[in-house]
């Protein structure tokens, strides 16, 4: 299908990780220039990550994004930038209050300190505006060392199982478990998915299409909400390479 929308008819919105940039690595040069001289002419673009801004500066070649991309949306989109500047953000301090932030950083503390694995780094919890990030074997490790967590989870599902004991623990909270890249997983409110920076751009624009890029898709994916959402038309990556050749695809290029 060759897309014959305008530019401002077609939204398209793309996951960082796994998606623009293979895993916490910086774009490719080529995949860079492909996309801001073949694809930003040819309709609006934006980019949507569980992360927060500053990660997305490491990953996409810094604050160039805030020129290049027509939307922003860190943290699943609780946080939006719009032409370069925030306009809007929401706060997951409010909305659960302290004493449910206490009670569960405590318990997940806990669970962590009685988890037995190969080794472990530094930074196992990072509290975000709109969600935390839980990371069993701690967000310092070097690439090697993700790598080999990353196939040592595989086979046992350590994040997996942390997550089943959470949802039983915090039944009565209103909070989503999502996975995504190779050693952590996102605890937010229910609804706070990628899903949410959809309501910036339906108040803001009028698309007929909006089509969404990630590689996270299955079922506990950070992806999979906004994937198999009705308002988006959504495609399946596992490399910027498939991304590239999607949109080769669609705008004939």
């Amino acid at each position: 299908m060759v897309v014959q929308l305008e530019r401002d008819e077609i939204l398209l919105l793309f996951d960082v990780d796994g998606t623009l940039t293979f895993p916490r690595t910086v774009i490719e040069p080529e995949m860079e220039k492909f996309l801001y001289e073949k694809i930003k002419p040819k309709a609006t673009i934006a980019i949507v990550g569980g992360s927060d801004l500053e990660k997305m500066f490491e990953q996409i070649n810094g604050k160039r994004i805030l020129q290049e991309f027509d939307f922003i949306f860190p943290e699943n989109g609780l946080v939006q930038i719009e032409k370069g500047k925030e306009v809007g953000s929401a706060n997951i301090k409010q909305h659960l209050g302290e004493a449910t932030l206490q009670r569960f950083i405590n318990f997940v503390l806990r669970y962590l300190s009685e988890l037995d694995l190969p080794f472990k780094r530094g930074t196992f919890l990072e509290f975000r505006n709109g969600m935390m990030n839980i990371c069993p074997v701690g967000r310092q490790c070097s690439r090697e060392e993700r790598n080999l967590f990353n196939e040592y989870d595989n086979e046992h599902h350590i994040r997996q199982k942390m997550i089943d004991t959470l949802r039983k623990e915090f039944h009565d909270v209103d909070l989503t478990y999502s996975i995504g890249g190779q050693i952590s997983f996102d605890v937010f409110p229910k609804g706070w998915d990628k899903t949410y920076c959809l309501r910036h751009i339906e108040k803001v624009g009028n698309f007929k299409e909006i089509h969404f890029f990630g590689d996270k898709t299955e079922p506990g994916g950070n992806d999979y909400e906004i994937f198999v959402d009705k308002r988006v038309i959504g495609h399946k990556v596992t490399t910027p390479h498939d991304t590239k050749a999607i949109l080769k695809e669609m705008f004939a290029i």
